[in-house]
This record gives C-alpha cells, sequence and structure tokens, in this order.
C-alpha cells in the first residue's frame, strides 16, 4: 500500500474516532482526567521504584556510608521538630499557669521563660552548624584527610605505617584540637552573650581562655595515654581482645571516679572542707543514720564561674564524700553579699581577674533544712542502689558494644565506607563503629536511660520523704528552680525524650500534701 493511502487511512479512522468522542464529550473529559491521574501515579510509582533499584544497586559501601547519614539528619530533624515544639511552649506561655500562681511569680516566670527561649533558639544554631559540619568532614573525605595528616607529622620523625598507635595518638589530637577550635566561639557566645544577659556568668575573658587551655592539656594528659593503652590492647589481646579491652575501660572508669573530685576538679575549681558547724554536723548525722559511709564534706566554689548550684556524692566503699557547690549554700555563697563587692586581691593572687565581681540583689540558695532535703534526696540515689544499677547497666552496655567490635572489627567494607581502601587502622574502626554503626542503639540506649533516670528520681525524692523532709524537700526545688531558672511548662513529647529529671510539678505533685515554707 502505497505510503499516501496509509496516512489517509488513518486520517479517516481518526476523524471517525472524533465524531464518535463528541456526542459523550463530559464522560470523555472525565476519562480523560482519570486517565491522567493514572499516568501520574505510574510515573510516580515508576520513580520510587527505580529510585529503588537504584539504591539496591549500590555498592555495600556506599549503602553503608548513606544509611549513617540518612540516619544522622534523620535523629537531627527529630531534635528540631522536639524542640519546636518546646520553643512554641515558651513563645505562647506568657503568663504563670493557674497551678503555678503560689510556686511561680510573674517577674521570674518571665526570666525563666526568657532565658529557656533564648537556649533554645542557640541550640537550634548550633545543632545545624554541628549537623552541616559533620555531614561535610563525611561527604569530603575529612577523616581519612586528617589521617593523612597524621601520618604525614610521624612521617616527618622518621616513624613509618608500622608506628600505627602513634600515628592514632597524633591524629586523635587533631581531631580533638579541630574539636576545640570550631566548637570556641560557640561556647564563648552561650557564655558571654546568653549566660551573661541572664545574670549566670562569673567569668571575664582571660579566666575564660585560660580554663579552656587547661581543660584542653588535661584531657589530652588523660586521652592520649588511655588511648594508647586501649589500642596495644586490642592489638596483643589475641581472639578474646574484646574482654580485656572491656576490663581496661571498666578500670579507668573506676579510677577516674575515685581521683576525680580530689586531684582532676581542683585543677578547675576551689575545693574547702565544710566548716565545722551546726549544718554540718546535722549531715554527719543524717549519713550516719543510713549508714553512709561519709568520711569529707566539701564546699567547692563554683561561684567564680556561674550561679547555677550543684550537689553531689562521689567514691567507692567505705570512702564516701559529699561535695555542695557555694552557690547552693544559703549563708554561704557569695553572691548573697547584696550590694558589696568582692575585695580585691592581690596581683600576686591566683584567682586575681579570675572571676568579676558582681553584686546580686537575690537571695540565692537553700538554708540548711532545705540542703538537708536535697541531700536526703541525693542518698537516696545510694541507698537505693541507683548508682551500682547504673554503674552495672553501662558496663553491660560496654561490654556488649565491644563484643559486638570484635564481630565488625574484621569487615573491610565499614573502612571502604568512609574512605579507607588500603589501611584499616584500629582506631578509625572505633570511631566507625561505636560512632556511626552503633548510632540507632545508642539513640535508643540514650532514651531508655532517660526513662530510668526520671523512675530513679522520682524514688530518691520519695526517700527523702520517708525521712520526714518532705516539706523542705518541696520548698528546695522551689528555690533552685528559680536560682536557675527552670521554666516549669513543657511539651510532653519533649521531655519525655530529654528530661532525665521530672518535670517541677510531676516532683511537687509526687510529694503530696507537702506544704511550702
Amino acid at each position: 500500500m502505497p505510503l499516501k493511502d496509509i496516512k489517509d487511512s488513518l486520517k479517516d479512522c481518526t476523524n471517525q474516532a472524533r465524531a464518535a468522542e463528541e456526542p459523550s464529550s463530559q464522560q470523555g473529559a472525565a476519562s480523560g482526567h482519570h486517565m491522567e491521574t493514572s499516568s501520574s501515579r505510574l510515573i510516580l510509582s515508576n520513580n520510587r521504584a527505580n529510585m529503588m533499584d537504584t539504591i539496591l544497586d549500590l555498592p555495600v559501601e556506599k549503602k553503608i556510608f548513606y544509611a549513617v547519614l540518612g540516619f544522622s539528619w534523620t535523629v537531627y530533624l527529630w531534635e528540631a521538630y522536639l524542640s519546636y515544639r518546646q520553643r512554641r511552649i515558651y513563645r505562647s506561655t506568657t503568663h504563670v499557669p493557674q497551678e503555678l500562681g503560689k510556686i511561680m511569680d510573674s517577674a521570674t516566670f518571665e526570666k525563666s521563660r526568657l532565658y529557656q527561649l533564648d537556649k533554645s533558639n542557640f541550640s537550634f544554631w548550633s545543632g545545624l552548624y554541628s549537623e552541616t559540619e559533620g555531614t561535610l568532614i563525611l561527604l569530603l573525605g575529612g577523616i581519612p584527610f586528617l589521617w593523612g595528616a597524621a601520618c604525614s607529622v610521624t612521617s616527618h620523625f622518621g616513624l613509618g605505617s608500622e608506628y600505627e598507635i602513634t600515628q592514632s595518638l597524633v591524629f586523635l589530637m587533631l581531631a580533638t584540637l579541630f574539636s576545640a577550635i570550631t566548637g570556641l566561639p560557640w561556647s564563648l557566645y552561650n557564655t558571654f552573650v546568653i549566660e551573661e544577659k541572664h545574670g549566670f556568668n562569673q567569668q571575664t575573658l582571660g579566666f575564660f581562655l585560660r580554663d579552656a587551655v587547661k581543660k584542653f592539656a588535661v584531657t589530652q594528659c588523660i586521652l592520649l595515654p588511655v588511648t594508647s593503652l586501649l589500642l596495644y590492647i586490642i592489638k596483643i589481646g589475641g581472639d578474646y581482645f574484646f574482654i580485656y579491652a572491656w576490663l581496661f575501660t571498666l578500670a579507668v572508669s573506676l579510677v577516674l571516679v575515685t581521683i576525680y573530685a580530689d586531684y582532676i576538679a581542683p585543677l578547675f575549681d576551689k575545693f574547702t572542707v565544710l566548716p565545722e558547724g551546726e549544718l554540718r554536723t546535722d549531715i554527719e548525722v543524717m549519713a550516719k543514720s543510713i549508714s553512709f559511709p561519709l568520711t569529707k564534706v566539701y564546699v567547692v566554689e563554683g561561684s567564680k564561674r556561674s550561679s547555677h548550684s550543684n550537689a553531689y556524692f562521689y567514691g567507692f566503699f567505705k570512702n564516701k564524700r559529699i561535695v555542695l557547690f557555694d552557690t547552693l549554700l544559703e549563708d554561704y555563697s557569695p553572691l548573697n553579699k547584696s550590694g558589696e563587692t568582692q575585695p580585691e586581691q592581690p596581683e600576686s593572687d591566683e584567682s586575681s581577674g579570675e572571676a568579676k565581681a558582681k553584686p546580686k540583689n537575690k537571695k540565692q540558695g537553700c538554708n540548711n533544712s532545705e540542703i538537708l532535703a536535697v541531700l536526703g534526696h541525693e542518698l537516696g540515689h545510694w541507698k537505693l542502689g541507683h548508682t551500682v544499677k547504673n554503674m552495672i547497666i553501662s558496663q553491660m552496655n560496654s561490654f556488649l558494644c565491644f563484643s559486638l567490635f570484635a564481630v565488625l572489627i574484621g569487615r573491610k567494607e565499614l573502612f571502604v565506607a568512609f574512605d579507607f581502601n588500603d589501611s584499616q587502622p584500629t582506631l578509625i574502626g572505633l570511631m566507625i563503629i561505636f560512632q556511626f554503626i552503633f548510632s540507632p542503639y545508642n539513640e535508643l540506649l540514650s532514651f531508655c536511660l532517660t526513662v530510668l533516670s526520671r523512675r530513679f528520681e522520682f524514688q530518691a525524692d520519695a526517700f527523702a520523704q520517708g525521712m520526714g523532709k518532705a516539706s523542705e524537700l518541696y520548698s528546695a526545688l522551689i528555690k533552685l528552680n528559680k536560682d536557675n531558672l527552670g521554666f516549669p511548662v513543657a511539651d510532653w513529647l519533649f521531655s519525655m525524650w530529654h528530661y532525665s529529671h521530672p518535670p517541677l510539678l510531676e516532683r511537687l505533685r509526687a510529694l503530696g500534701n507537702a506544704k511550702q515554707d
């Protein structure tokens, strides 16, 4: 058939089809719209299928890399969503709720609202920066680049690839230095803008910078020897190296807990023994009544860096110590010397210029009976075995992680995923497996421990209540919340995920009908 005839036949068929469609044009339009929608869905479905096929066809190394990156951003977006919910509470709750009317005045409520709002906004931007920085480090090969830089340093001193532990220590020092430098502007802003604006900062810039250098130096003095020994144990430990590595980290954690307050913390803050007097006597009597093996009670000069307050105990077996921040003690805190500046110290004095003299117009801290109630809560953690339980959970988790590390360390694809194609350094393996591969497990464990911590806090409050200190603890919680500008209204989902301590109102309700003084 000639080509012209074929075209004419097709044209006739087309005209007939159009003529047949005209009587039912409305029905045809609807049918066409339905066909168009179905086509769009089919195309979208095909695109998704093609995307899945593309992902499934990726090498296992790329799957690992993108899974790590995707999970990191998933966690960040989840955290950002929770923070958004809480910021919405800060912005909308501008008046003291009726339930809080007898607990918090309007001025304090507004101060705490603005303080927490500023902190939340700061957290959003610092979190976004941190996530972006981490993503760029992974995408641009920052980890292998830093490892190469460490190799260049060791090579400069004539050390070859067989000195892997030395190269690992140089890598670790460079990584912590990078982290300290990039984090410094955020820390400066938090201290000298946010904390300063809301009356908490007591530091001068010189003190802050000296403190930062000192922290970095002390961290290196502890981190580098411990890491070198851990890497050596993994290298020579044979098939059961994970057991030896776990036992080593257990021993290190016990030593650090034992020596921290006696040898490490005094490098940064001044510790003095609580003077003889009514408070010390009452603390010793209370400790003896529950068989707490108290040996010393210290007061730490926290007021030279911040007006936030705290208390804790430490030590093992028959050697327990209690530490009270001077900002916690109403009769001891220098911040309560309203209108008085601290006397000038001689230039030779080590503390000269370290802390700013700031007169305070508010009465801060708790009275003696309230301090005893707070310590009753803290000692409740010991009496109820919370400290031991947390340590057991921590060590079980550590053993599990080292066991899984032993299974995964030989998988070359984990190293290739992060551009380590020709070598498998042990320190890099620890970083990849503990920080990246275990991240979903770490998030789940963190949430479970947060839930457990809140349960322990309720139990410790109940223990203090059982000691007859419910009323004093009730008023102490209100005072501490006021001194630290805690905001008493929280989004339920945000608090469930983040709060290791129950919100103030929940704790006060749990204390029953106790009345504030």
